[in-house]
């Protein structure tokens, strides 16, 4: 049984270049910030970066990994993008337990999740709701 307080299992990554280029094929977002080099080099970036719902995504992971189905069927986060995450970044994904908060036959359980790139500066930070029923 999960407790408020209780840190989830953390997710560790590195992300390349060939993942965001797959990103890329795999949603249709070819936006040269991500998979132009040469361009991206020319931006404020220095390079290119990680689509922020790549990055997003092992949020939904992690939320999968601690609560299944639940999360796939009742789940929801808001985030906030703080930071680029690069080519070769080992990101880590953090979760922690804020609240559970029964409701009638079920419970809604938040945390506090985010995202941060090897060097410790926060990618991503936000919250997620999942719905956990019997």
């Amino acid at each position: 049984m999960i407790k408020q307080g209780e840190a989830l299992a953390t997710i560790e990554k590195i992300v390349s270049q060939d993942k965001i280029d797959e990103y890329a094929k795999a949603t249709g977002d070819f936006n040269p910030i991500h998979i132009n080099r040469a361009f991206a080099e020319t931006t404020q970036f220095g390079g290119t970066i990680a689509h922020g719902m790549l990055i997003a995504a092992y949020i939904s992971e992690l939320m999968f990994t601690a609560f299944g189905s639940n999360w796939s069927n009742g789940g929801s986060m808001k985030i906030r993008f703080r930071a680029p995450v690069r080519p070769n970044d080992k990101i880590k994904v953090c979760a922690i337990v804020d609240a559970i908060e029964v409701i009638g036959d079920y419970e809604e359980v938040t945390c506090s999740v985010n995202v941060s790139r090897q060097n410790g500066e926060i990618a991503i930070s936000g919250r997620t709701k999942t719905i956990i029923t019997s």
